[in-house]
């Protein structure tokens, strides 16, 4: 081959060299990077679109019965299904103030007007009057193993008597009251005030001093009696002392196992003679 056949220049040979500050391959980088971008804004738009179509498909159809545009076509459901329902949502006032169908045989409430007062703050004469206050109990005591004599009051002391006239029908009829001293007890009144009290156990009766003591004294628990229908009266300040009768005289005894000491102790409480 001739040595002086013609041949390409070199690049060290005209001069020119690489340029050291761009890396190889930077245009094909930069194109694919730009590739990648693209496509993913064009993944973002679909996505985007996408999501908007149950929108455009939930909306309500037509009141004519056309159906929507687009890709996707649904028949047109029964009347009973898009009917909406009457008045406002299920949400407003109008709605949960709808009345509930009533069940048979009962009575619809009448509508409250706001502007209406109670009817109990103009009572009617047609209004029931309140029930009169119970009557005072009056009471008379007869004695179990004789039942024709009753408390008596006579002379300040409380015997057992035969029943007499008026006057002594009103001076064995006592005001049954709750006790001075325990209300869970009794006390006796007279009609003209006096209560029956013992003092030094014999049952007499007396003005209310106010005192202590008084209220004790006048203060009886009844107690059940092995007599049927009986009761047994124990004293409050002194309990285990029972009332009982005594040559027809009301005393105060310790209880004794006996059953004369039972009949005598057990009385009835009756209706008022007086």
């Amino acid at each position: 081959m001739p040595e002086n056949q013609s041949r390409p220049p070199q690049p060290w040979e005209n001069g020119w060299v690489p340029d050291p500050s761009r890396a190889p391959g930077t245009r094909r980088l930069y194109l694919a990077g730009a590739l990648a971008a693209a496509t993913i804004i064009a993944c973002v738009a679909a996505i985007a679109w996408t999501d908007r179509g149950p929108e455009t498909l939930s909306a309500p159809p037509p009141s004519d019965g056309a159906t929507l545009p687009g890709l996707i076509s649904f028949g047109t459901p029964s009347q009973t299904e898009t009917a909406p329902p009457k008045g406002k949502s299920g949400l407003t006032t109008e709605e949960a103030t709808t009345p509930a169908p009533r069940q048979q045989g009962s009575t619809p409430s009448p509508a409250t007007d706001p502007t209406t007062k109670s009817p109990t703050s103009h009572p009617s004469s047609s209004d029931p009057k309140p029930a009169p206050k119970p009557a005072t109990t009056w009471r008379s005591v007869r004695s179990v193993n004789y039942p024709d004599r009753y408390w008596h009051v006579s002379g300040g002391y409380v015997k057992l008597d035969a029943v007499g006239g008026s006057e002594s029908r009103e001076d064995s009829t006592f005001k049954l009251v709750k006790g001075l001293a325990d209300s869970s007890c009794y006390s006796f009144a007279t009609a003209d005030g006096q209560y029956l009290r013992h003092r030094s156990f014999v049952l007499v009766a007396n003005r209310n001093d106010g005192s202590a003591l008084f209220r004790q004294d006048a203060t009886f628990c009844a107690r059940a009696s092995s007599i049927p229908g009986a009761i047994t009266l124990e004293s409050v300040n002194y309990p285990g002392r029972f009332l009982r009768h005594q040559n027809f005289q009301l005393k105060l005894d310790p209880y004794q196992y006996g059953d004369l000491y039972r009949q005598d102790s057990a009385f009835r409480l009756v209706d008022g003679l007086a």
